[in-house]
Order: C-alpha cells, then sequence, then structure tokens
C-alpha cells in the first residue's frame, strides 16, 4: 500500500478545505456563530475607521476574532458532545457549561476592551 502524499501545498489546500467546510457548517447549523459574526462584519470598520493607537486598533479587532474562534470551539465541544451520546450525563452538560463559559468571557473581553478604548474618545 503506498503511504499518502499529503504533505506540502497538498495539505496546506486540504486543510483549508476542512478549514472553509468548518466554518460553512458554523454558519449553517450555529445561530450564535452567525450572530457574533454578523457583529463582526458591523464592528471590523468601526475598528478601522476610529481614531485610535495602532495597538488600540489590532486590540479592537482581535477581540472580535477571539469571539468568534472560542464560539467555532464551543460549538465543537457541543456537537462532539451530543454525538457521544443523548442521554442526560452530568459531565456532558458540565462540558457545555465550560464551553459557553468561554464564550462568555470572550464576549466580556471584547466587550470591556471596546468599552476601554472607545469611551475615552468621547469624554
Amino acid at each position: 500500500m503506498k503511504p499518502a502524499n499529503n504533505h506540502g501545498i497538498k495539505r496546506i489546500v486540504r486543510a483549508t478545505g476542512f478549514s472553509m467546510k468548518g466554518l460553512k457548517a458554523a454558519w449553517v447549523h450555529e445561530a450564535a456563530f452567525r450572530q457574533e459574526l454578523m457583529l463582526a462584519i458591523v464592528m471590523f470598520p468601526i475598528a478601522l475607521w476610529v481614531d485610535v493607537s495602532t495597538v488600540e486598533r489590532l486590540l479592537l479587532i482581535l477581540t472580535l476574532f477571539i469571539v468568534l474562534i472560542v464560539e467555532l470551539l464551543n460549538s465543537a465541544v457541543e456537537a462532539v458532545v451530543d454525538r457521544v451520546g443523548s442521554e442526560i450525563h452530568p459531565l456532558s452538560g458540565q462540558a457545555k457549561d465550560i464551553a459557553s463559559a468561554a464564550v462568555f468571557l470572550a464576549l466580556a473581553l471584547c466587550g470591556i476592551t471596546w468599552f476601554a478604548i472607545l469611551v475615552p474618545l468621547f469624554m
């Protein structure tokens, strides 16, 4: 049997395809991801438009990406837990709750960062 030729550019192309498939699945199946992505699409141009330093602009943009990344991980945890079994189990609930808490913290970080950077502009 010949080993799979899955290295170099071919591997990168395949990995990119899997990533795009994951983004599409999140868009189709996860309402929270759609909402957070739409919010990021609105907020991203604001981050580019406001008169702040480069570091502050990067913080505004990075926190938007952090929310989306954590939401994707939360969705992955939920999918795996649901795949393992449909019966109610304390560990399944704990895994989902912890992943949800991570999203909450990412949203809080985003909100605090945006507030701390933008409020002084209007004072």
